[in-house]
């Protein structure tokens, strides 16, 4: 079986970056990482460029945010038709040993389901069916459609089979509602289930102050009033993109619903999609200008 692709995104907090990674290099699974950074202004980018693990494919820094979707769409125009893709959020710590096997084990016992995330202990906890074969099991998500911006598998911590990814193309650059809009679009119109792992655990660690960071030594930032925790505070702006830009998700499912759009979603960066497919660029073009002009 090829190695899953794991799409890791980065965007300041290196202090978490440094925990949150190290702790997946530190693994003997396989898999193959491929790294973005996206224009952070802390010490990230060099964190990354030290970093040695021949599991670790690519590296790229964008000198200009244009959103995570943007990001994670380039690593999944990337990947090989049959492999596994699992995208991993840098303020996520999976703190379960061969986390990688136990998902691939459930989607090999599983064959409706075609997308898997992980709960956190300190977020929403949307209704969910147990689902059991033998010694394995997962939790199906639930009445997704009367609550879809709540019911949802967060992009903190999840995996698409390849034969979703064949189905439904890309995430949304159209609504950038991210891993809303893909739940919403994997539950309500394919034959995939979409569901959590009940033996993964992920936690959401608050700040590291200075003093316990690792990279505390060779970090350059004047640390008084600047850390790379307040400058993602400041920079990140994803939840205004969403209250603002609602009503493009709100259409979106109206127009799924009422079969004026498929559920594949196309992408710049696969010229091929959105030449051949339903692709509002003006809509697009829109998302990512809003985050090159507010998130950088």
């Amino acid at each position: 079986m090829i190695p899953p692709f794991i799409s890791y995104v980065s965007f300041n907090r290196l202090g978490l970056t440094t925990k949150n990674l190290s702790a997946i290099l530190n693994s003997t699974e396989d898999f193959e990482m491929h790294i973005i950074d996206s224009c952070s202004k802390d010490d990230t980018w060099d964190y990354i460029m030290s970093l040695n693990d021949s599991r670790i494919k690519t590296k790229e820094h964008f000198e200009v945010n244009h959103g995570k979707t943007y990001a994670v769409n380039l690593h999944l125009m990337r990947r090989l038709p049959e492999q596994y893709f699992f995208t991993v959020d840098n303020g996520a710590h999976i703190g379960t040993k061969g986390w990688i096997g136990k998902f691939l084990d459930v989607f090999e016992a599983f064959p409706e389901v075609g997308l898997l995330g992980v709960r956190a202990a300190d977020g929403y906890q949307p209704q969910v069916i147990p689902r059991v074969k033998g010694p394995l099991s997962y939790l199906e998500l639930t009445d997704n459609i009367s609550d879809a911006e709540k019911s949802y598998i967060p992009d903190h911590c999840m995996c698409l089979r390849p034969e979703l990814i064949k189905g439904i193309g890309y995430f949304s650059e159209e609504n950038y509602f991210g891993a809303i809009d893909l739940s919403y679009r994997v539950c309500n119109h394919t034959g995939f289930k979409a569901g959590f792992m009940p033996n993964v655990h992920l936690r959401r660690p608050d700040p590291i102050p200075c003093s316990a960071c690792t990279y505390f030594r060779e970090c350059k930032l004047d640390k008084a009033p600047n850390t790379c925790f307040s400058i993602y505070n400041k920079l990140n702006k994803d939840a205004d993109f969403l209250q603002k830009n609602k009503w493009k998700f709100e259409e979106t499912v109206r127009d799924l619903q009422s079969g004026a759009r498929p559920v594949y979603c196309a992408s710049l960066v696969d010229v091929s999609s959105s030449k051949d497919h339903v692709y509002n660029k003006d809509w697009a073009m829109g998302n990512i200008v809003y985050f090159i002009k507010n998130a950088n």
